[in-house]
């Protein structure tokens, strides 16, 4: 239905949904949606992820492996690589070259959400998109046109940072629109796999070029978000209301989406759809639906919490996303595109992990406490690859790169979607659909803010060893997990009380001392797995 849609004519009755079929047809609409989105923010990560593999040949590891003719003054050790990388301090242009995107993309993402909820979503996302391209082939055009100038890069990061911010909240906001709560978790957490999926294709494609002609790494990638960003223009369909279809619930508790008129619904500003009064769905009236400020954002219960949460968390994630391949690189033998492919058995992993925590905190209702467990349990994996991945079989090293992505991506993907989804309609703010984009930018803004400092820090720290860098990342993820415990006591004591309407927990009764005992065995495993290594 959605790929029917004209922007111009959502009055044609053909296109909205109308008659008989209007449940069958936003059925289909919410569907292509949740699709079209998909396929919006892989382009988006796709766009970002070059510059991760291409930092291993704008500063190689070793010039005296790179084949030269005898005009090529090979007495200075950094002769193969390109300026301005091409000094003993690269680790630190590239880190800044890092940060100036992601602060920007950090400071951005405020003022983003705040015109997500001021404007057609529609337009604003496919100029975001285009844009985005511009300056990502902008990039590209460095290698085809001999710059060595390190402004031009910088420059070209930090618009394109501003350009990227325009998505997240966008593309949620759209989402968050069409879908309701009862299910959020599992189906957003399916959706987010669109991050994974964009770093794996954006790294392949990247890997194709990085060693023949990295400004295409670049270009190709640009010119596929700018294609992308002219369908949005063309299909994208921002709310139910545009093409008359069904609103989803955005209520705590299961409850029928269309019910009966009544006296109350109509004095509280509600307006009826359709001629059937046995199924009018309530709809809040478009002069009661008034944009937030970021000052009323932030007194929803819990948009603090995960916000700081997340902060830590992208910090991990990001961490990854641009220096993994680097690290691969430096760790190991493989060569620049290799490590490229290597490491989207991380993105892989983070797949994986983002469904299987949107589904926890769906069957459970408690998505706090399954960020917590996430963040806890992945500590001790990080600590574990960073030991033994680059030591072990090739699979080996694959499986824990795997495992590291799952509970690295988990609690990030979670937050991201469905509890700023579920934030953006929170009962405080009377399910006004256009406080999703604020919520969504406030998080996700203070969460980049995270993501700017862990590549920064990572490029500083990895210059005393990788193991500092993982020591970095581990105390991230206990802060990360530390700043939720509030949100988990409250979950855990609406669970107790019966407060929430869900499927009991079935788990065996267990005193404190065989907690403690359960406790003590698991640390005995750990150090009797790496004795001798610590």
């Amino acid at each position: 239905m959605c790929f029917l849609y004209r922007p111009i004519s959502w009055s044609n009755i053909h296109l909205t949904c109308r008659g008989s079929k209007r449940k069958a047809y936003s059925k289909r609409y919410r569907w292509c949606i949740l699709f079209f989105t998909f396929v919006c923010y892989v382009a988006y990560h796709l766009s970002r992820k070059p510059i991760s593999v291409v930092k291993s040949v704008l500063h190689h590891k070793n010039c005296s492996t790179v084949p030269h003719d005898k005009t090529v003054n090979v007495t200075n050790p950094y002769w193969c690589d390109w300026a301005p990388f091409d000094t003993s301090s690269y680790k630190d242009l590239l880190g800044t070259l890092d940060l100036s995107y992601l602060i920007a993309y950090a400071v951005a993402m405020f003022i983003s959400g705040h015109i997500a909820d001021r404007t057609d979503l529609r337009l604003y996302l496919s100029g975001g998109m285009i844009m985005s391209g511009v300056f990502t082939i902008g990039f590209g055009l460095g290698y085809f046109y001999n710059i060595h100038s390190y402004a031009f890069y910088i420059i070209m990061q930090i618009l394109g940072g501003v350009c990227q911010a325009t998505g997240w909240p966008g593309v949620v906001a759209c989402v968050g629109n069409w879908f309701g709560k009862g299910k959020r978790g599992l189906i957003m957490g399916i959706w987010n796999a669109h991050t994974s999926v964009g770093n794996i294709l954006g790294s392949v494609i990247a890997g194709i070029y990085v060693e023949s002609n990295w400004g295409l790494s670049f270009v190709v990638p640009g010119v596929i978000i700018c294609v992308v960003g002219i369908l949005v223009f063309l299909l994208l369909v921002p709310h139910p209301k545009d093409v008359n279809c069904e609103l989803p619930d955005h209520s705590d508790h299961a409850r029928v989406k269309y019910v009966s008129r009544s006296t109350e619904s109509l004095a509280n500003g509600e307006q009826k759809i359709g001629n059937d009064s046995e199924t009018t769905a309530l709809v809040p009236s478009s002069n009661q639906e008034k944009p937030i400020t970021i000052l009323k954002a932030l007194t929803i219960p819990g948009v603090i919490e995960f916000s700081m949460c997340l902060f830590f968390a992208k910090l991990n994630s990001y961490t990854f996303l641009y220096w993994l391949p680097n690290y691969i690189a430096e760790k190991t033998t493989v060569s620049a595109s290799d490590a490229a492919y290597t490491s989207t058995i991380f993105d892989a992993g983070g797949i994986l992990g983002g469904i299987l925590a949107g589904y926890l905190s769906d069957r459970y209702k408690m998505r706090g406490l399954t960020c917590f467990i996430f963040l806890i349990i992945v500590a001790p994996m990080l600590f574990i690859y960073d030991q033994y991945g680059h030591t072990v079989p090739f699979y080996a090293n694959c499986l824990m790169l795997a495992l590291c992505g799952l509970g690295v991506n988990g609690p990030y993907a979670l937050i991201t979607t469905a509890v700023s989804a579920d934030l953006g309609t929170h009962k405080s703010i009377r399910e006004n659909s256009k406080a999703l984009g604020m919520v969504t930018a406030i998080i996700d803004g203070t969460g980049s803010i995270g993501a700017a400092i862990g590549p920064m820090l990572t490029g500083v720290v990895s210059a005393t060893g990788w193991d500092n860098v993982f020591y970095m990342l581990i105390a991230a993820d206990f802060i990360a997990a530390f700043v939720l415990i509030r949100v988990v006591i409250k979950e855990i004591r609406h669970r107790l009380r019966g407060e929430m309407d869900t499927v009991v927990i079935v788990l065996p009764k267990m005193t404190r001392c065989r907690l403690v005992s359960l406790g003590l065995l698991c640390i005995f495993c750990l150090g009797f797995l790496l004795r001798g290594n610590v």
